[in-house]
């Protein structure tokens, strides 16, 4: 019905067909074919329907407001509305000191934690000058810790997106595969996530004693359930007639957006920052960039899938070289950035051990002193800006930071893929279907947290 009908309180209802009264117009649908009552409509050329899916609906990944123009069952305008979830986060950074920075930005992309904690101490290290200095096995532990949050990250993908196509049992698997990434998250950093585990310099602890067989055990039951989806998605007849040709965007249409990650790569270009800007050792790294060349929705299903195997195989490498790393330090030996801990699990849980800490209180006042002013005031940063790019599971994430010399930052700013992302939701949306833009949306992958930081 035209807005001039739904407003006029002189509008009635009539039995069939259609009347003019005055100005007001009545339309009534009584029976009839759809495509009959479409091309009524069309005709009159007046009719503009706008339907708000979300903030709350879940197809919509979380608090995204998606802003849809229709016409019929067709799309024929698409636009994001975001913000729903803004926690000031950049902003609260610039207040605390630059290792308290580690709490924050974890917590933006929640499913991709480590990375956010990787770019941001990656970029203070450069500040610092200190990025040699960084142990080695406190790189690869980095390394290990994001490709399996990877992982993790490419589970809660493809196990949303089936649920939003109506596949349960592709949901089930991965989120029964997520936990045994998110147990070793817990065994190794005290949280499952917001682990603030990976610090300016280095770590906040080694893995603890039989952290590494764990996830060596592990990792096979992980290769299962990687096989599981595979054998779920890969030739479904339901699953390609909803993904094959759904959210198209061509190489032009990325690169013109900022597009990255999955979504990149399923144009058929192999960018990948741990290929094309190693960071933390990934050029001494075996391992595949997953590509496809369908541009669409079925195909950034199976690169995650691929990048997944990927990943896996990176950890067992990640795992041969800590084996022979057992006693080296995973913090920079300057004690004047060096954060003065030394974790371990008492009886309230996770906390500083009391050998490290009859040490500090009883071996000198200067000892206690220095670890006061590290932990309440912390350390500086020489005056300058940088940025630090890693490849997380949605694309480019990166960390600019400016520094004017104090013990906090003056500018703390991240580029998270997500928020780039969502660009291509008009592009990938307008023309196609209702049911198509979830499945396009779902593709992308957007985690609200990240975009609205």
């Amino acid at each position: 019905m035209s807005e001039t009908a739904q407003h006029d309180p002189s509008v009635h209802a009539t039995g069939g067909g259609g009347a003019q009264d005055g100005d007001a117009r009545v339309f009534t649908a009584s029976g009839g074919d759809w495509s009959d009552i479409a091309e009524e409509a069309a005709s009159l050329g007046e009719e503009r329907i706008v339907v708000n899916m979300g903030p709350q609906h879940p197809s919509t990944h979380g608090v995204l407001r998606l802003i849809l123009e229709i016409d019929g069952e067709t799309v024929t305008e698409a636009r994001c509305g975001i913000g729903y979830l803004h926690t000031g986060i950049e902003k609260n950074m610039e207040f605390r000191s630059w290792t308290q920075g580690v709490t924050f930005c974890t917590r933006m992309d929640y499913l991709t934690p480590l990375f956010q904690e990787t770019a941001y101490c990656l970029g203070i290290e450069k500040l610092l000058g200190i990025t040699d200095d960084v142990p080695e096995r406190a790189s690869v532990i980095r390394v290990m810790m994001m490709e399996l949050n990877r992982i993790s990250s490419h589970l809660v993908a493809l196990a949303t997106g089936g649920m939003e196509i109506g596949a349960l049992t592709v949901m089930t698997v991965g989120f029964r595969e997520r936990e045994r990434v998110l147990q070793l998250f817990e065994l190794i950093t005290g949280l499952r996530m917001n682990h603030a585990y990976i610090r300016p310099g280095g770590l906040a602890q080694d893995i603890p004693p039989g952290a590494l067989d764990r996830v060596r055990v592990t990792l096979p039951d992980l290769r299962r359930g990687i096989d599981d989806l595979e054998k779920l998605n890969n030739e479904n007849p339901i699953v390609r007639g909803r993904l094959v040709d759904t959210g198209y965007l061509d190489l032009t249409g990325c690169i013109a957006l900022g597009i990255t990650g999955p979504v990149l790569r399923s144009t058929g270009l192999p960018h990948d920052l741990r290929r094309s800007q190693p960071y933390c050792g990934y050029e001494t790294y075996d391992f595949e960039i997953a590509t496809w060349d369908t541009c669409d929705a079925y195909g950034r299903l199976r690169i995650r899938i691929e990048e997944m195997k990927q990943s896996v195989r990176i950890v067992e490498q990640c795992i041969e070289r800590l084996q022979g790393m057992d006693g080296q330090p995973v913090m920079v030996g300057d004690a004047k950035i060096a954060w003065p801990a030394q974790l371990a699990v008492g009886g309230d849980g996770m906390g500083n051990s009391l050998n490290h800490i009859r040490e500090i209180m009883g071996s000198s006042m200067e000892a206690l002193i220095h670890h006061f002013k590290l932990v309440t005031e912390g350390f500086r940063v020489p005056a300058g800006q940088v940025y630090q790019a890693v490849e997380s599971a949605r694309g480019e994430l990166a960390c600019h930071l400016v520094s004017d010399g104090g013990t906090r930052p003056y500018r703390a700013h991240f580029r998270d893929p997500s928020f780039v992302n969502l660009q291509a939701v008009a592009a990938m949306c307008e023309g196609s279907q209702i049911a198509d833009v979830i499945a396009a949306v779902a593709s992308l992958d957007p985690v609200m947290g990240g975009v609205d930081r």
